[in-house]
Parts: C-alpha cells; structure tokens; sequence
C-alpha cells in the first residue's frame, strides 16, 4: 500500500495543484469582469450624457434657426400707410376729415384691404342758402 500511496501522490498533487490553480484563475477572471463591467457602466453614462448634451445644442439650435426665421419673415412683413383730407359738405355744415388708410403686405404682396379711418380735422356751420338769399337783394335795392 505504500506503494501505491506513492504514486497516488503525485497524481494527488497535480489534481490539487489543477484546482487551486483553477480556483485562481477564476477568481481572477471575475476581478477582471468586474473591472470591464465598470468601464462600460461608467463608458455608458458618459455616452448618455454626451448624447443628451448633443440633443440639448440640436434643440437650441433648432430654436434660434427658428428664431432666426421669424425674425426674417417679420422683416418683411409692413404696413402700408397712405392719407388725404375728405371734404364733406351738407347744406347745413362743411366738415374736413384726415383720412387714414393702412394695409399689411408681406414684400409687396397685399395681405389685406385697405383699412379706413376718419378723423375729425374741422367743422364749419355755415348758414342754409335759403337765409342768404333774401339779404343780397336787399342790399342790391338799397344801393340802387
């Protein structure tokens, strides 16, 4: 039996020396995982945060694109102005009238009808034809 145990013993040993080995190597191998899954946790998070820094300039980007396109479009955007006196005259009164009229166009396109406005500018009460009439003649036969 010594014998055998003698040369059972080396076998045991390489046996032994395997799975420690094994054991080791494991181990080893699973510290490495560990690291490498760290790296890629924190290689994902910076990729999300460049990825939303990246969606952040786009959208400001697009708002001031944006802004910039209004702000075109309103420069060519005007209002049209134009005013005359109107004189209106009933038998009874003589009114004068500024007249305003505006329109919006966009280049020279229209965009609208011509917007009226009448502001009172003066008002003469003159007296009716029939009351005038009568006083010339009389001056007239008087001097005659």
């Amino acid at each position: 039996m010594p014998d055998v145990m003698l040369v059972a013993l080396p076998f045991v040993a390489a046996l032994g020396s395997g799975v420690l080995s094994f054991v080791v190597l494991q181990a080893r191998m699973e510290a490495a995982l560990s690291r490498e899954r760290e790296e890629l946790i924190g290689a994902e998070e910076r990729l999300a945060q460049q990825q939303r820094s990246v969606e952040d300039r786009v959208r400001a980007a697009e708002a001031e694109a944006r802004r910039k396109a209004f702000d075109e479009f309103l420069a060519d955007v005007r209002v049209e102005e134009r005013h005359y006196i109107r004189e209106i005259e009933t038998p009874t009164e003589r009114k004068k009238c500024l007249v305003l009229q505006e329109r919006v166009c966009f280049r020279n396109i229209p965009l609208s009808q011509w917007i009226e406005r009448e502001l009172p500018f003066q008002k003469e009460v003159s007296l009716p034809v029939a009351l005038k009439a009568p006083q010339e003649p009389n001056r007239l036969r008087l001097l005659r």
